[in-house]
């Protein structure tokens, strides 16, 4: 452990530590990034699950928020080794006897397939569309006045409403089963509030970019964003899980990329009585199950659709993913379980052996569950791509105790940092005006566990590393444009 003195440490190498890191770096004071694990990256990390050769993204697969970040977008990546892949329809979802429907990048072509709900598709997206590329960056931050405030009011109307309230906006089940699965990435029942916010973001920038993965892996982003850092002078500890503020080096601020639940163990003594009981009270979500394939083919999906998407949403009808979801919310593991799958190596032939090809799939399962939920999965596979399981040359499997031993602010395998509903969407990790701010002077949280929660976007790092330059140093917080 270096006893070097350093301006500020950041603890976790995810997305959002490797953003505040490089924000407090690029103001030129000393960083330190400390990272448990050997290999950096949290939840960006690629290994050889399976078989010589097949690259498996261990956790996050689809990077759509990567590559719209407001944050990332200023960062000279693509000079670090970064490498987008778009494929060709970014999701689709398949239903029982063939057919499919698909978020394309052209919002026409996506209205247009579905018939008698084009109209009632071009009038819930084609405002936000256009109106997201202002909104970006007060929707993926803390809640504050707006820059746009009205296009952030009309967006506010439809995203705080359930989905299974803003499905009545249309007749047809392919719009509706289209609609379910991108609001089921809110990892919740549908009928909550707020479910339709993932939904509608997910959806907007589908159409202003896809749904692209990284050539060579999820790590790829992690690689650019530490290679970028490095070069700006930052330093990198490896192999030193911290557990207590004891092992760090001197320094003037932390910023902590962990969840309430380490916070508290690394921190606690620090924080005041009345933080602390926040603390203890904040609600982490449903946990996943997730499986990683060798394969001998192409999965053979019976809609052309899903054999030109990067992303397949498993649940057929609107009514099936609710059940679904609501079961595995009130503890229950559903027999057909709504499934997302990527297929990257059918875009990205660095993953795998040349004729050979990878999938990688999840589904939500109650939080801390042993369950194996293998079947269950290969089965919804089967169900839409008869012929799957003859293809599987091996398989890789994590339940939720797997999920965050590999990755510890995966609380009971919960993948966003605890759950994004009504009462945690901007008072994460509690109820203050500043979410980065611990009661502690110094101390800063810069995870999922705050503002705007999960997904690889870099956005709670940014704006904790904001608030810690504007705290602790008296220096201009960077402005995003």
């Amino acid at each position: 452990m270096s006893t070097t003195q350093y301006d500020a440490v950041v603890v976790g190498s995810g997305p959002n530590g490797l953003s505040a890191a490089i924000v407090l770096q690029q103001a030129g004071l000393e960083v330190l990034l400390i990272e448990g694990k050997d290999q950096l990256g949290g939840g960006l990390r690629s290994r050889e699950l399976t078989l010589p050769g097949f690259v498996h993204d261990v956790c996050s697969a689809i990077h759509p928020l990567a590559a719209g970040s407001p944050f990332f977008k200023t960062l000279p990546l693509q000079e670090h080794g970064l490498e987008f892949v778009y494929p060709e329809v970014s999701a689709a979802h398949p239903f029982d006897g063939g057919r499919a429907a698909a978020l394309h990048l052209s919002l026409e072509e996506t209205a247009q397939a579905l018939g008698p709900d084009r109209q009632a598709y071009l009038n819930l997206m084609k405002p936000l569309v256009k109106s997201w590329p202002g909104l970006a960056k007060d929707v993926l931050g803390p809640l504050r006045i707006p820059d746009h405030p009205i296009d952030m009011a009309a967006f506010g109307l439809n995203a705080l409403t359930s989905a299974t309230f803003l499905a009545n906006k249309f007749k047809t089940q392919e719009a509706r089963g289209l609609w379910a699965g991108m609001a089921a990435h809110s990892i919740q029942p549908l009928s909550n509030l707020t479910t339709s916010a993932i939904g509608l973001v997910l959806m907007a920038v589908g159409h202003l970019q896809g749904w692209p993965v990284p050539r060579g892996g999820s790590q790829q982003i992690a690689n650019a964003l530490v290679s970028y850092f490095v070069s700006l002078g930052g330093k990198i500890e490896t192999g030193n899980y911290v557990t207590s503020l004891k092992q760090l080096p001197s320094h003037k601020a932390l910023l902590l990329d962990v969840t309430p639940k380490q916070l508290l163990d690394i921190a606690g003594e620090k924080l005041s009585p009345f933080y602390r009981g926040q603390l203890q009270r904040y609600r982490y979500g449903m946990g996943v199950f997730k499986i990683d394939w060798a394969l001998d083919g192409p999965i053979p999906f019976t809609a052309p659709e899903c054999r030109q998407a990067g992303t397949i949403h498993l649940g057929n009808t609107l009514e099936e993913i609710a059940a679904s979801e609501r079961e595995s919310a009130s503890g229950k593991h559903p027999e057909k379980p709504f499934v997302l799958l990527a297929q990257q190596s059918l875009f990205d032939s660095s993953r795998a052996p040349e004729g050979k090809h990878t999938a990688w799939a999840y589904c939500h399962v109650p939080n801390g569950s042993t369950i194996d939920m293998t079947q269950a999965i290969e089965g919804q596979v089967e169900r839409f791509a008869p012929g799957f399981k003859d293809l599987i040359l091996k398989r890789h499997t994590m339940n939720t105790a797997q999920m965050q031993a590999h990755n510890p602010n995966y609380i009971g395998g919960d993948i966003n940092g605890g759950i994004i509903d009504m009462g945690q969407l901007y008072t994460r990790p509690v109820v203050t005006l500043s979410p980065y701010q611990t009661s502690a002077k110094g101390i800063y949280i810069c995870s999922s566990s705050t503002p705007p929660g999960g997904g690889v976007h870099g956005m709670c790092g940014f704006h904790a590393a904001r608030r810690a330059l504007k705290d602790v140093f008296q220096l201009s917080a960077p402005k995003l444009s």
